[in-house]
């Protein structure tokens, strides 16, 4: 029997994303930019999806494009803005827990002369709002966010933080990366004071390749393509259209379910914390208030990768943190004052709705069977 406890690094691709794709690959395989009726339909199709992605954030459809994935939506609000306001105004702000995605547009625009201020988590783990705001000057053109930390499930205070730069700096382009709060957490792009805003298609029960970015209407944005219109000339490129009407698909079927899909994985993630008290060498590293989708702790004397292994011997999926980092330390655990030992003992569990109460046990018995197997061995 396979548990998969990684839904935080990607999640199966459910049955009306599925059925959606499987007619469009095998009926409506038009191109969206024909003029001629097959290719009508398909852009129909494109625009009921736009539509969809829309009704889940609060916003126009017209706010709504169509990406490859939240890294290309990450580089093209973070470099686009950049590109586009960067002629008079070269600086940019971000945090230091951001995805590696987003980290690395920020490396990009520090080797092309920006400066790139980087704020530190308070001792509490959270950005201070006042630092942020104080990293904030008149030549800033933007700054960037994101919601939920995808490593340890901070909720990070993109509304408190975005509205205190807005109302001193009202003209800084704010974007947030929502990869890991779509559909999770309940928020809305306005809510936030957010002008660009990040989703991703596989993180929420539909497929790899499909991702999008809201785009508020009036914000200046230098595509990192040139090509044809698709996308209001922004994003250039013939338009997946199975890809985005299974994401379209998922995305309307999810979204009337978050707050008790929410409750069901909160009672998961409560009952594995109970349950790993009662082991020993067992530090938790996500906060209390953390999103409920995802459970950082770390196991005292073993590895994160002898751990995997272990685990995945016996059917059981987890982490070790950022799935783009392939094992590798991404620094963001540090970075939350975890200690550098525990963070190289670290394992991520991240929820689902299709999880239950009996796989949360099945993992907690197979911890301490590594514990008591692995530890004796060193």
């Amino acid at each position: 029997m396979m548990i998969y406890l990684d839904s935080a690094a990607t999640t199966r691709p459910g049955e009306a994303c599925v059925s959606a794709m499987t007619e469009m690959l095998r009926e409506q395989y038009g191109n969206p930019s024909s003029l001629h009726s097959f290719g009508l339909a398909a852009e129909t199709l494109v625009t009921n999806a736009r539509k969809q992605l829309a009704a889940a954030l609060g916003c126009e459809a017209g706010s709504v494009m169509f990406t490859s994935g939240a890294t290309e939506s990450n580089h093209l609000a973070v470099l686009g803005t950049a590109h586009a306001y960067g002629k008079r105004k070269r600086r940019v702000v971000t945090s230091t827990v951001e995805h590696a995605s987003v980290r690395g547009a920020f490396d990009l625009l520090e080797a092309e002369g920006y400066e790139v201020v980087r704020v530190a988590p308070g001792a509490d783990g959270i950005p201070d709002a006042a630092a942020f705001a104080a990293a904030v000057n008149e030549n800033t053109c933007l700054i960037s966010m994101m919601l939920v930390n995808n490593e340890t499930g901070h909720i990070l205070p993109v509304q408190k933080v975005f509205a205190q730069v807005k109302r001193e700096h009202p003209d800084v382009i704010t974007h947030c990366d929502a990869v890991q709060g779509f559909l999770k957490i309940p928020f809305t792009p306005q809510k936030l004071n957010a002008d660009l805003l990040t989703v991703s298609g596989h993180k929420v029960h539909a497929c790899k390749g499909i991702g999008a970015l809201y785009h508020k209407k009036g914000v200046r944005l230098t595509g990192l393509m040139k090509g044809g219109e698709q996308e209001g000339g922004i994003r250039p490129g013939t338009e997946s259209v199975p890809l985005i009407v299974g994401f379209g698909a998922a995305v309307s079927d999810l979204s009337k379910t978050v707050a008790g899909r929410a409750e069901h994985v909160s009672g998961l993630r409560s009952e594995c914390i109970r349950q790993l008290s009662a082991l020993d060498g067992i530090t938790v590293n996500s906060p209390a208030g953390g999103s409920p989708y995802i459970l950082s702790f770390s196991v005292k004397g073993l590895r994160s990768e002898t751990m995997l292994h272990f685990l995945s011997d016996r059917g059981i999926y987890v982490s070790s943190g950022s799935a783009c980092s392939k094992g590798k330390q991404s620094g963001v655990l540090e970075q939350f004052g975890i200690r550098p030992d525990l963070a190289d003992s670290t394992l991520r569990v991240s929820f689902c709705a299709e999880n239950t109460a009996e796989e949360i046990t099945a993992l907690c018995a197979a911890l301490q069977d590594a514990q008591q197997q692995l530890v004796h061995k060193r």
